[in-house]
């Protein structure tokens, strides 16, 4: 049984935005691939899912389920609007930390330092005089050859940037390094700047009555694969007591994994909490009775017509 879910982040007027350079879907884009969908697809809803895993129902062979990473203010102005002119359901998945704490995710630090800068070559040599004062955390070149290597969307001077500043590095040291990066390619104040970035509780309280779904996306939007068992229950438990805070639903909930990590313990830990589906970033499209309901796989944005206009 086929189900496109498609995974969302940035939507937003780029060309009149103050970072145009950020890789996202452009309004204009997001109208016209919801179009196309309207036109290829039926939009499904978390409960049509859900039954369908549990063996109850089918789904139509052209079902797509809309899913929207990391809890954007663009969410709630641009996308849910139109998901509910529409009569659709949307799945939105915040992390804690964004609404509750109004703590900037390093992740998206690194968006905005690549988008601020006109090339990456400031950026690598900031993070090589960074390294070669702290050596005891590594060589750059080692940790060039082991990452900079290309992928779908990105080439290989970004994927460096990315991986090291995300996972490579010790967390503290990571730390340290991008949020100098940040206040020197975009801003000293990162609590100011995710005020304008995440949407609010107020706000997601507000979708959850008009029909959307918000799911888990963790607390502090960890690579759950790297945290040890107990670290991934804290996770797990805290996006838990969150939801159900805002009146999302924690039973037969939808977990979306941050960065799509996830392992053996993160699956049982979901399973023994009742957690009916879980999303990753493996790119394809998922089959009900032969992908694992907690390993979903998802077609980005991109995979979809029409083509990104502006990277």
């Amino acid at each position: 049984m086929p189900l496109t879910i498609v995974m969302y982040h940035y939507v937003r007027d780029l060309e009149r935005s103050r970072f145009p350079a950020i890789k996202g879907r452009t309004l204009a884009d997001f109208r016209r691939q919801l179009d196309h969908i309207a036109k290829a697809y039926r939009v499904v809803r978390v409960d049509e899912v859900v039954a369908a895993l549990k063996g109850e129902t089918t789904l139509p062979d052209n079902a797509a389920w809309l899913t929207f990473d990391d809890g954007y203010l663009d969410h709630y102005t641009n996308v849910f609007p139109l998901l509910y002119e529409r009569g659709w359901q949307g799945s939105f998945f915040p992390p804690v930390k964004t609404i509750r704490e109004r703590d900037l995710l390093d992740v998206n630090k690194i968006h905005y330092i690549l988008a601020a800068s006109k090339n990456t070559t400031l950026i690598i040599d900031m993070i090589r005089d960074f390294i070669d004062q702290n050596q005891e955390n590594g060589r750059f070149d080692d940790y060039w050859s082991e990452l900079a290597h290309p992928s779908r969307f990105d080439p290989a001077d970004v994927i460096f940037i990315k991986r090291l500043l995300q996972h490579r590095l010790p967390e503290t040291i990571r730390n340290q390094l991008t949020q100098s990066l940040f206040s020197h390619f975009v801003s000293e104040d990162t609590k100011a700047f995710a005020s304008e970035l995440y949407m609010t509780e107020d706000q997601l309280r507000t979708m959850i009555g008009c029909g959307m779904y918000v799911g888990s996306h963790g607390a502090g939007h960890y690579w759950l694969d790297r945290l040890p068992a107990e670290r991934q229950a804290i996770e797990i438990d805290a996006s838990l007591g969150f939801l159900a805070e805002l009146g999302a639903p924690t039973t037969d909930w939808v977990m979306c994994y941050p960065y799509g990590a996830h392992n053996g313990d993160t699956r049982s830990l979901l399973g023994m909490r009742g957690c009916a589906a879980a999303l990753t970033t493996q790119a394809a499209v998922a089959h009900i009775g032969e992908h694992s309901p907690l390993a979903l796989p998802r077609l980005d944005t991109n995979d979809l017509p029409p083509s990104r206009q502006i990277a």
